[in-house]
């Protein structure tokens, strides 16, 4: 699993399955709260209804670590 993370806005995206194309992802459920209330968890689907990408905001919160230092990061 690649986990894809940009440190400046906290942001990580975790695609399932292979990586998703630019407008691939047509409908979305938002706004899923962390257990503590710290990050927001955004699902993303395709036309046919199958989860294809997972997207954390706070993502420090919602991830160890030691698995946000193994992210690929998006910026320097």
């Amino acid at each position: 699993m690649t986990i894809r993370y940009d440190p400046e806005v906290d942001a990580a995206y975790i695609p399932i399955g292979r990586a998703v194309r630019a407008g691939e992802a047509t409908a979305q459920v938002p706004e899923i709260r962390s257990p503590h209330g710290e990050g927001e968890i955004i699902l993303d689907f395709d036309e046919a209804g199958h989860l294809i990408g997972i997207e954390l905001l706070r993502a420090s919160t919602l991830l160890r670590p030691e698995d946000l230092d193994t992210a690929e990061h998006l910026r320097p």
